[in-house]
């Protein structure tokens, strides 16, 4: 009777089948684990666009003309023309009086002396985190400063209204009424940080009403 003899089963042979098994153990759950350690996705396109506008250095305007601002009369659909100019004038009219009485409280505060010259306009750099920075307002609360500053002056620290002479950064009226220079960026949010505390509590008060009310 013949025998058939087995080679005998080498030391490597016996655990390549166990490593082989490992080994594909492993590629599985490298690619089941890949998906799920890959980096976040980008903050999205609001936050982005706020990140870069807070960021954007400063230059000034070639033209004194190119600072100026205007009020624009929203109108989103078709109302009766004659209401339109009605409220138009209400609105009108309540600017004049605001102005008239900070005019008047401003010249009462100075001795009743004539209105000194205009500031210098502002020809520095920097950007509006820069200069948020400096005025000392939380990092927390650059998110209402910004909704503010866009509206009023889209962060041009020489924003000037063509109607009632309001500057700066948060268009203060009379610009006198600014510590120092009312085109100065760090001036202007400085003073403009002490009105929303002092009025609203703090800038998110501030937003509150400004969004409910559309000035502040």
């Amino acid at each position: 009777m013949s025998v058939v003899k087995f080679a005998p089963v080498s030391r490597w042979s016996k655990v390549r089948g166990p490593v082989a098994a490992l080994a594909v153990a492993g590629f599985l759950g490298a690619a089941v684990v890949a998906p799920f350690a890959m980096p976040s996705a980008p903050a999205d396109a609001e936050t982005m666009a706020f990140q870069e506008r807070i960021h954007q250095q400063f230059t000034p305007n070639l033209s004194v003309d190119a600072d100026l601002v205007y009020t624009d009369v929203e109108v989103v659909e078709l109302p009766d023309p004659a209401e339109v100019r009605k409220k138009q004038e209400a609105k009108k009219a309540a600017e004049a009086e605001k102005a008239a009485k900070e005019a008047e409280e401003a010249s009462q505060s100075t001795g009743g002396s004539s209105s000194p010259a205009a500031p210098p306009r502002y020809t520095g750099g920097g950007s509006p985190a820069e200069w948020m920075a400096a005025a000392g307002i939380a990092e927390s609360d650059w998110g209402y400063v910004d909704y503010i500053a866009s509206k009023e002056s889209t962060w041009n620290p020489n924003a000037t209204n063509a109607s009632s002479g309001a500057c700066g950064l948060i268009q203060a009226l009379p610009c006198s009424k600014v510590p120092g220079n009312g085109y100065d960026p760090v001036d202007n949010l400085r003073w403009a940080s002490g009105y929303a505390t002092d009025r609203y509590g703090s800038w998110a008060g501030a937003y509150a009403f400004w969004t409910a009310n559309n000035w502040w």
